[in-house]
């Protein structure tokens, strides 16, 4: 079987500014969900991966991460605020 990604085209989608604090927040979490699922499996912060060992140079706080591997999580993120958009749902600012 041959595998051929075919993701959703959102390219017609575009996010409202209002929502960069959100998108951000979001791609940070993700990094911190991932980087949990990782310790919870045993691996740990190491200068480069190493599968054998279970380290990762990526586990460190988000802040702490080169900026392109922030922007992967804002990439994945973004895609996904796209795709709800287009499926019709609303995401609004809660009032305060």
């Amino acid at each position: 079987m041959t595998y051929s990604p075919k993701p959703v085209d959102t390219s017609g989608i575009a996010l409202p500014r209002e929502m960069e604090e959100l998108l951000e927040t979001l791609a940070e979490n993700t990094h911190t969900i991932w980087a949990a699922q990782r310790r919870a499996e045993g691996w740990r912060h190491g200068p480069r991966r190493d599968d054998g060992k279970k380290e990762h140079p990526d586990l460190v706080p988000y802040a702490e991460l080169p900026e392109t591997e922030k922007e992967y999580d804002r990439q994945a993120t973004k895609e996904t605020l796209k795709l709800i958009l287009k499926l019709g749902f609303r995401i609004e600012t809660p009032s305060r």
